[in-house]
């Protein structure tokens, strides 16, 4: 233990001098999360880099559970003083990081700019505010258009459990009409989530299977996120860092990469989506508390100064950490200048984190060819596919996280612009 927080490391005995510094996800309370130290996404990844060379360490983080942000920016240096002190220097540290992970491996960077020498962040909540807003906008809409007369509180809450279970309750309800399925349609292109769901499956083509697929997200993140999950945030905030005050949901929805989705939604159920905008602009609004939302930008809200060299990777169809954070990021390192150490890659599936070792392997190598050379080696689909491509089976395992399935699938790098984040916070 160090400083109360569990942490492991392991070094190979051909060590050839780099430390993979990787940081953990967000782990809800009750989820069936194994109970070691995980120092990579995968295990085939983490046996590849120690029989690579590598050697791996990380922080479980003081408490484990929830958002870590704070205790995981001190534990990870924790555990990179230790093994300096017992194992020697690293010649080079690349902090990884899955998820809210990704993010923190980020702020490891900017914050330790002589200690961390690159960055590979997979599936990453970056600015971790901006989920907090737009979750708060898709419950806002979902409370108001579907359920007006519950009691349901969406920060703060009394009663977290039964206020998640009311939204859950709601989302359920309204999937089983014409109506009630558009209106799903507009509370999640406030949180861009997008109509596709599993890994290993094509994206859907009907309008009941993407608003189903799309209305998974919405549950996904009325629980991560929702009443439930903020409680622990507001706890180490000091209140509720999220506002939707002075929000025009309309301009939201016009720059919503589902608005195509919501028009199709709302003609199949013969509604005007300009009725439920103005139900939205009259509804009270909710405030933030300002010193919780500073507690946000101190600790979990990037610069984008990219000190370190920064590779991120990203499914297309992510709806747990949405692929608009890669815009948002880097448009934040574009306006520091440091556009040259950032390249962001995409793998074209549905779910979050659903990548193969082979993937990860690749992107991880790209990194330490970055770190070593000065230089990026290709970074395009083909060459990333190419490479992956010469793993062995056991390396393209893909798990589709919900019902946690495994599935072999080949490399699936593409180009991929993703949309503009709605809420960002700078």
């Amino acid at each position: 233990m160090l400083g109360g927080a569990a942490f492991r490391v392991e070094t190979p005995e051909n060590w050839n001098g780099t430390l993979v510094l990787y940081s953990h996800a967000y782990f809800s309370a009750g989820l069936p999360i194994p109970p070691e130290v995980w120092l990579a996404n995968r295990k085939e990844t983490e046996h590849w880099l120690l029989a690579n060379g590598y050697a791996l360490a990380a922080s479980d983080y003081e408490g484990r559970f929830g958002f870590a942000v704070e205790p995981a920016l001190r534990d990870q240096i924790a555990v990179l003083d230790w093994f300096e002190r017992h194992i020697g220097k690293p010649r080079r540290t690349v902090a990884s990081g899955m998820s809210m992970g990704g993010g923190i491996a980020v702020l490891l960077a900017e914050r330790n700019p002589r200690r961390i020498s690159g960055v590979v962040a997979t599936c990453a909540d970056i600015d971790h505010l901006a989920p907090y807003n737009m979750s708060l906008d898709v419950t806002f809409a979902l409370r108001t258009l579907l359920a007006p007369d519950e009691d349901i509180d969406l920060v703060l809450a009394d009663d977290p459990a039964a206020s998640t279970q009311a939204l859950l309750g709601v989302i359920e309800r309204a999937l089983t009409t014409p109506e009630g399925r558009a209106r799903l349609t507009l509370a999640g292109a406030f949180g861009n989530l997008p109509p596709w769901r599993h890994a290993h499956h094509a994206p859907p083509v009907s309008l009941v299977e993407r608003i189903q697929q799309q209305a998974a997200w919405a549950s996904s993140s009325s629980s991560a996120l929702g009443p439930a999950g903020r409680a622990d945030l507001e706890r180490r905030a000091g209140g509720n860092p999220a506002w939707n005050v002075g929000v025009d949901y309309g301009s939201q929805l016009a720059r919503s990469s589902q608005r195509g989705l919501v028009e199709e939604a709302y003609r199949a159920a013969g509604l005007d989506v300009r009725d439920d905008l103005e139900r939205l602009a009259a509804e009270p609004r909710i405030a933030a508390d300002p010193w919780a939302t500073g507690y946000m930008y101190r600790y979990a809200v990037p610069h984008g100064i990219t000190p370190a060299p920064v590779l991120t990777l990203h499914n297309t169809g992510d709806g747990g950490a949405s692929t608009d954070q890669e815009n948002w990021y880097s448009g934040q390192v574009a306006a520091r200048g440091g556009g040259d150490r950032l390249r962001q890659v995409f793998s074209a599936r549905g779910n979050h984190c659903a990548f193969s070792g082979a993937e990860e392997i690749v992107s991880l190598q790209t990194m330490f060819a970055r770190v070593e050379t000065g230089r990026w080696p290709d970074t395009g689909a083909d060459a990333l596919n190419s490479a992956a491509a010469r793993f062995g089976p056991e390396y393209h395992v893909v798990t589709n996280f919900g019902d946690f399935a495994d599935k072999v699938m080949g490399p699936s790098f593409v180009p991929f612009y993703p949309s503009p984040l709605l809420r960002g916070s700078r």
